[in-house]
């Protein structure tokens, strides 16, 4: 009987072993809920790009320098602008999201600056940092939304920007789809170029999840972007919580792997946020560009 007890208590303990998770990284006594890391930023074209008021400057020359000017603005609480469809931020924190949704369900939450029929939307990917290398380079998963799965959901979307030649030029764009178009430069913001200034390279391209436009044209004539359901930041959605202002919040559940199956992470270290709209507005409005002010673990 003892024999078989102490192979029971093996048994478990081996079981125990391996199903710890020896990957995550747990908050030391002076973290932060907030994201303290932005390893990429890279924005599409559009109005906001390159522009004084967006807080952008001279110094921004090259992709490090745009990831140190969007992580201060994160920490200063200002608005990060993503540019057209495929913009993006990777950002990180100095202890690892656990997957365990300890407000109301939620795990993390993103905020944008979202109202009611003034949505653009943008797809959120979570990454576990598996190889211990702490460097987003593993595999990122996609966090399923309302469009999730949709008909006109695209989920192997991509364009390509071409760098204008002179000042005031719109910015001609191709996709993956046979489709072309351009982002318009319109008249409230005169910056000479809307192609990010420190992309030296003639034409780039921004690749992601897809969402179609929901927006229209109202009873006044004043033109409303739409809203999407759940699961997408800066978007007016159910998941925004009440006296949490425009937050939009996130469950680490959600994660797919490619072919739509649950990834079943644990806990995560990087996420991605993509601008999900190819859009110009109407009435001179401008691309469907993303906005971020911050991203904060919402378990702690």
């Amino acid at each position: 009987m003892k024999n078989i007890l102490k192979l029971l208590a093996l048994f478990c303990f081996l079981l125990a072993s391996c199903s710890k998770d020896e990957t995550i990284v747990k908050p030391s006594e002076d973290y932060s809920p907030f994201c303290n890391k932005v390893y990429e930023y890279k924005p599409a074209p559009g109005q906001f790009i390159n522009e004084t008021t967006s807080g952008f400057d001279e110094n921004i020359t090259t992709a490090t320098a745009a990831a140190e000017y969007a992580e201060k603005r994160l920490k200063d609480s200002q608005y990060v602008p993503l540019g057209a469809f495929g913009g993006y931020l990777v950002v990180g924190f100095d202890h690892s999201i656990e997957n365990k949704g300890s407000f109301n369900g939620y795990d993390f939450s993103v905020l944008g600056n979202q109202f009611d029929n003034s949505s653009e939307p943008a797809v959120v990917w979570v990454m576990q940092d598996v190889n211990k290398n702490s460097l987003p380079d593993d595999v990122w998963y996609e966090l399923k939304g309302s469009e999730y799965g949709k008909p006109e959901t695209v989920s192997d979307y991509s364009v390509t920007y071409y760098k204008p030649q002179n000042p005031r030029e719109n910015v001609q764009w191709t996709d993956n789809k046979g489709n072309s178009g351009y982002i318009e430069i319109n008249s409230y913001h005169m910056q000479d170029y809307y192609y990010p200034l420190w992309i030296d390279a003639e034409t780039y391209t921004l690749e992601g999840t897809r969402l179609k436009s929901k927006s229209y044209l109202d009873s006044d004539n004043i033109y409303r972007t739409g809203n999407y359901d759940w699961g997408y930041a800066d978007n007016y959605g159910s998941d925004m919580q009440p006296n949490e202002g425009t937050k939009n919040f996130f469950k680490i559940s959600n994660a797919v792997k490619s072919d739509g199956s649950p990834a079943n992470m644990p806990h995560i270290d990087f996420i991605k946020i993509q601008n999900a709209l190819n859009h110009n507005g109407l009435n001179g409005t401008g691309e469907s560009s993303t906005e971020i002010f911050s991203i904060k673990d919402e378990n702690l």
